[in-house]
This record gives C-alpha cells, structure tokens and sequence, in this order.
C-alpha cells in the first residue's frame, strides 16, 4: 500500500485574527454571536434592525435570536418550510411588532425577491445586520439583492472547498450545493464589502466604509478562513490512479469514503501510458519476427 496523509499547514495570519478571539454562541453554530456582538461595539447600530434568510425555528442556530429576544432588535425572519415556519411563530409569539415573520422561499422573481420581502416589512436600506443561511442559493440571494445595502452581512459557505475554488451551484430550489467563501468574496468586494472574520462555514462582511475601524491589514481569504477539517485533496499517479486525501468522508451523510470510489479507470486500465504503447509495440514485433516468411 501506497503512505499517503494529508499534512495541513494553516495559513492564517494571527494578526488579521482580531475578531476570532470573541466566539460565543447563545444560538449561533460557531462563535458568530460573539463576533457580532463585538462589530457592532466596534461600528455601531444604526437602527437595530436584522433580517435573517432560513430562520428555521427562530433559535436553531440562529444568527439574529439573540439581538431581537436579549437586545430589543427588529427583525425579518424569512423561512420557507412550513414546519419550521410555525415552530418560528411560536419562538417569537410574545415579540409583537419588532418581529416580522415570512412564510416564503426567498426566490429571484418578483414578488419573491429578498428586496420586496425586505419592503413588505418595512426594513430601512442600511439595516444593520443580514445573515443568510439557506444551504445553496446563499450566493445567488446576496447577489439578488439591489434595493437595500445592510451594513454587515454574514452568509454560510461550503466549508468542505478549498480557498482556490471559485464555485457557485446553479440556482435552483432543490439544489443543494453551496458556494466557496472565494466566490462570496469576491461578490462582496463587487457589492462594497470586506471580509473582516470567517467561523468557517460563515463568512462575516462589513460595508467597506466600516472596515477601517477593524485595524485589519490583511484581510486576505488565507489570513483568515480555513476549515482544513472539512476538505479532500485529489491527485493523480503517472497510471490514472486516483488518490484522495483527507476526509474521506460524505460530510453531510455520514458515510466513509474509499481510494476506489475516486477511481475513473479499472484496476487492470490503470498502467502508465509510455509503458502500455512500449509493452504493445515489443509485443506486435516478436509477433512479426515470428511470423514465416
């Protein structure tokens, strides 16, 4: 058997890492709480308004529960599955008016756009916080979005893609696919964003008038994102074989992966091409040296 690990180096720059120190979850998945919290003792609130894409109950690892129930924030909540939908209406059942709950499937249509939601509720045009978490379309919403101009922006990536991929799944209702933090920074530096931290499946963006105030001098996707845990590297021997480092595993399903599931050609194709012509070539001329002549 072939030695084959994947030795991972970070390259992260400790001292673009000014908001990873402040993690803490009160609902949140990784620490995004904390940091939230921390941007806006940094640049302010303006009007302590949020809206949240995929607000699934309300408090499932919700980035925007803790401003609208502990702070006294207004906010969107948009959740699309109906389940979910009602468990939201029972979270914020005593919120009265500061919460706005929308029963829909954020789409690219009129009507559906994240912009006539957002103007249905009433939401001012710099509100103050946007997170979108919608496992797949995330990059296509941001995209979407015209009328309004939220001062900070967190949105989910696909952690398991490595920090060269630019990937954006199609848009599409049923796919679930995602997209890498380099194609959503690069959408937010064409919106007027930076990117000031990353959790690793999240990407957290201030508008570019507010990033100065975070003294961050690198705020390359290197200095600052890596979820080495999650990703497989690929390469391929002089045969075609296939080799798979890593996590050798479907992240989301739980279910381990072997070399031979990487595999394009069969055991007995997998033969370095010079070789196969040269052993074909010795082949055919004893096969004519032997032939009466």
């Amino acid at each position: 058997m072939p030695k084959l690990e994947l030795r991972l180096k970070s390259r992260r720059n400790p001292a673009s890492l000014v908001l990873d120190s402040y993690r803490r979850n009160v609902t949140s998945q990784h620490g995004e709480d904390g940091i939230i919290a921390r941007i806006f003792e940094i640049v302010g609130a303006e009007n302590r308004w949020c809206c949240e894409v995929g607000a699934w109950d309300g408090r499932h690892l919700s980035n925007t529960w803790t401003l609208i129930a502990n702070e006294g924030w207004e906010g969107v909540l948009i959740e699309g599955d109906r389940g979910r939908f009602e468990d939201l209406r029972r979270t914020y059942a005593d919120a009265g008016p500061r919460a706005h709950l929308v029963n829909a499937f954020v789409g690219l249509g009129p009507g559906s756009r994240l912009d006539d939601l957002l103007a249905a509720a009433g939401a001012p045009r710099n509100f103050d916080l946007l997170s979108i978490d919608v496992d797949g379309n995330d990059w296509h919403i941001w995209n979407s979005l015209q009328a309004f101009a939220p001062r900070v922006v967190v949105i989910e990536c696909n952690p398991t893609i490595d920090n060269e991929i630019y990937f954006v799944q199609d848009y599409g209702p049923h796919t679930h696919q995602g997209a890498s933090l380099l194609a959503l920074v690069e959408l937010g530096r064409a919106k007027g964003y930076e990117l000031v931290a990353s959790t690793g499946t999240n990407g957290l963006f201030v508008a570019r008038a507010l990033f100065p105030a975070f003294g961050i001098a690198d705020n390359s996707l290197d200095a600052l994102h890596e979820s080495p845990e999650h990703q497989i590297r690929i390469f391929q021997g002089y045969d075609g074989t296939i080799f798979a480092a890593g996590a050798l595993k479907l992240h989301w399903h739980g279910i381990p992966l072997t070399q031979e599931h990487f595999q394009v050609l069969r055991p007995i194709d997998r033969r370095f091409p010079g070789t196969r012509r040269r052993r074909w070539w010795r082949v055919w001329h004893e096969r004519l040296r032997e032939r009466p002549k």
